[in-house]
């Protein structure tokens, strides 16, 4: 019976330690059904699931429908079709990323069950803190994201539809506020009451969901990076514990550690084909959404709107910590791959046995083969390449104010 009671509770630790460490991704993704659920599920859970994704869909349409319409057909000045341009193409992108995290569902599955047994396979006490420091940055990554994503976008619907401005229809001059994304007139006339409120709520909602799909893909990407660190740091706890071990061991200890070690790249090497279209997705979008909020910041500065420039300021800075996350993540896998490769050199090699120290050699050799997280196979996700979308936006926006200004 205590064997048994034990046996439960270990269970119950991983599980507890992996839903830790994936709580907030659930709660963001779960709430556009964008979670991987378990195959079992009931029929009725499952259709629900899909009516959930349709309306998602569905007001991602219509936002950018609308939009797009409202740019090519309605309006005629140039700069004002600039800036509808810039929230039409960041919902875009949300709709982008959410079909591509769709697509992979099954993979993302996938990597929960890996991470479980990761979690399960963590017997020693040592291995278990070291993984859920790893879990905790990750966890903290999301929730920071979540917080100034949603903050910045919520604040810019805000201070939207509180301005007031003043049309004329026909003979009549009413005041209105005004829309998160401009919206085509001809079809319906957001303009008027209680039609434009509908409209309003209806892209607020649409900038939640989009948001959630930027907040969860950042979070995904940095839980499960996180979590590839944390077992690579298993492996070279091990390698260094290595030299300590009675020679009759060492075969076994070794071939642990190579084992250890080629699954965590397994699980990188995996992460970055889920990433690699959703990294794509973000580094074009933010360089042209980087750009495009300095331009609308300059052009309201010169009109003194202290509140859109307020809120202007605080979706930029969320932009630019969206993709400062993802190139910080592509660097933080290289840098760990490579380290497993420098702590097997720094051992006390030449305490060992011939064969371990061969052994010792191949894992070396293979450390110097790095993962690296792309953005379409193009651009490898790293500081320098935030540096690099920070410098090309502000390229572009000086290009922009000499064609516009």
């Amino acid at each position: 019976m205590k064997q048994r009671a034990g046996s439960e509770n270990s269970v119950a630790d991983y599980r507890r330690d992996n839903d830790y460490s994936l709580q907030l991704n659930r709660w963001i993704l779960g709430s556009i059904g964008a979670w991987p659920e378990l195959q079992t599920n009931s029929m009725m859970k499952n259709v629900l699931m899909n009516i959930l994704r349709l309306a998602c869909h569905s007001l991602i349409a219509f936002t950018i429908i609308s939009s797009v319409l409202y740019i090519i057909f309605e309006e005629k000045d140039f700069r004002l079709r600039l800036k509808a341009i810039g929230p039409t193409s960041h919902i875009l992108m949300g709709g982008v990323n959410y079909c591509s995290l769709l697509h992979h569902n099954a993979r993302i599955r996938m990597f929960v069950e890996h991470m479980e047994t990761d979690w399960r396979m963590a017997k020693r006490e040592h291995d278990r803190e070291v993984m859920l420091r790893n879990a905790r940055v990750g966890r903290v990554i999301a929730g920071v994201c979540a917080l100034i994503m949603q903050g910045g976008v919520i604040c810019y619907n805000i201070a939207r539809g509180m301005s007031r401005i003043t049309v004329v229809i026909g003979n009549e001059t009413i005041e209105t506020g005004r829309l998160p994304c401009p919206s085509f007139n001809m079809i319906v006339d957001t303009r008027l009451s209680p039609v434009y409120e509908i409209v309003l709520a209806l892209q607020c909602l649409s900038t939640i969901v989009v948001n959630n799909i930027t907040i969860g893909a950042c979070g995904l990407a940095a839980v499960f990076a996180m979590h590839a660190s944390g077992q690579l740091n298993v492996v070279m706890l091990r390698l260094e514990e290595l030299v300590t071990e009675r020679q009759e061991l060492l075969q076994s200890r070794l071939a642990n550690i190579v084992e250890h070690h080629l699954r965590a790249l397994k699980f990188l090497s995996h992460l970055e084909e889920i990433m690699r279209e959703i990294c794509f997705v973000e580094l074009v979008g933010c360089t042209f959404n980087l750009c495009m909020l300095g331009y609308y910041t300059i052009t309201e500065w010169q009109e003194e709107s202290i509140n859109t420039i307020i809120t202007y300021v605080m979706v930029l800075t969320a932009m630019m910590f969206n993709i400062f996350i993802f190139c910080f993540i592509g660097e933080l896998v290289t840098d760990q791959c490579k380290k497993v490769g420098e702590v097997a050199y720094m051992t006390k090699w030449y305490e060992l046995p011939h064969k371990t120290v061969l052994g010792l050699i191949l894992i070396i050799v293979r450390s110097r083969i790095v993962i690296k997280i792309t953005a379409g196979k193009i651009f490898h996700m790293s500081i320098q390449t935030f540096g690099v979308v920070i410098k090309t936006s502000v390229a572009y926006l000086n290009m922009l104010r000499t064609l516009t200004m």
